[in-house]
């Protein structure tokens, strides 16, 4: 793909910790990274810009988005890397982030706004919205946000500082976005209402596409002029191993698609992109990690 199909993604990159009564592993994650490196496995010349320590993890982390041909951009990580530690040694899974990550921030200096210019899309995903500052920086260097900008605010609990800054400062940028995906845990997190209300209430406010994810139940897209179609997960052979990944495959999915056949126009183009973003979904699932899969024939 040529390089004038350059997506750049921007938010979180961080060591993903799990344990359990029988072993401790550890994988390169965070959703920005999931959806950068998904896009790269697809063909899509990827940049992330995200905060990255000068730590062992870090270097993990370098190492590893350099091994799928991701260039990144590092905001120097003052507390280290970011790690989000998974517990499920006493049965049901707890979920912590160290100090990093909860105090993560991003730096939009010359070489940022350099890589965010040269863009055909830009992907936010996971960024701290409960911090003005920082989304003001992001707001004013994004150009064309209607036409480029990509949105998931991808909240986590254990790093939100103040849910109702949040929502504020998501919703603002989420209507000047060209497409919006939020998934039902988003819904119920930083609303405490379901994924329906919430792409009504996106859309009402003035975001032009909502793409709505909803777990096994699959996908919708919604259209402020009206547009609602929907997508049933995808069947494939063999069991679900790990559902971490399946919203940043959709995701990443959805934009290649928007890149390399144009944003639909009508209810078919949009059922054909939810038709490619369930089925790419549904083969990560049956994959331990959160690693982009694309089916075998």
């Amino acid at each position: 793909m040529p390089q004038t199909h350059r997506v750049v993604v921007v938010g979180d990159a961080l060591i993903d910790e799990m344990r359990d009564p029988e072993s401790l592993r550890e994988f390169p994650g965070g959703a920005a990274l999931n959806v950068a490196v998904g896009l790269a496995v697809l063909g899509v010349p990827t940049t992330l810009i995200a905060m990255v320590g000068g730590d062992a993890a870090g270097a993990v982390l370098r190492d590893f988005l350099a091994s799928h041909d991701v260039t990144l951009v590092a905001t120097p990580g003052p507390f280290g890397s970011s790690r989000a530690t998974s517990d499920r040694t006493d049965g049901e899974p707890t979920y912590a982030f160290n100090e990093a990550a909860k105090k993560r921030r991003i730096e939009f200096g010359p070489a940022e706004r350099a890589a965010l210019d040269a863009a055909r899309l830009v992907v936010v995903s996971c960024f701290p919205f409960d911090d003005t500052a920082q989304t003001d920086a992001f707001i004013a260097a994004v150009s064309e946000p209607e036409q480029r900008l990509v949105i998931d605010p991808n909240p986590r609990a254990g790093m939100l500082a103040d849910a109702d800054l949040f929502v504020a400062n998501f919703e603002r940028m989420a209507a000047r976005s060209l497409l919006t995906k939020v998934g039902d845990e988003d819904a119920e997190l930083l609303y405490r209402s379901t994924l329906d209300d919430l792409r009504r209430r996106l859309l009402a406010a003035g975001t032009q596409t909502v793409l709505a994810t909803a777990g096994r139940a699959g996908a919708s897209v919604g259209t402020r002029d009206g547009l609602l179609v929907s997508e049933p997960i995808t069947s494939l052979p063999g069991a679900v191993v790990d559902t971490m990944g399946a919203g940043d495959a959709t995701l990443a999915s959805t934009v290649q698609t928007m890149l390399t056949r144009g944003v639909p126009t009508d209810a078919a183009g949009w059922q054909s992109l939810l038709a490619d973003a369930m089925l790419i979904a549904a083969a990560t699932c049956r994959s331990e990690g959160a690693l982009l899969r694309v089916p075998t024939a």
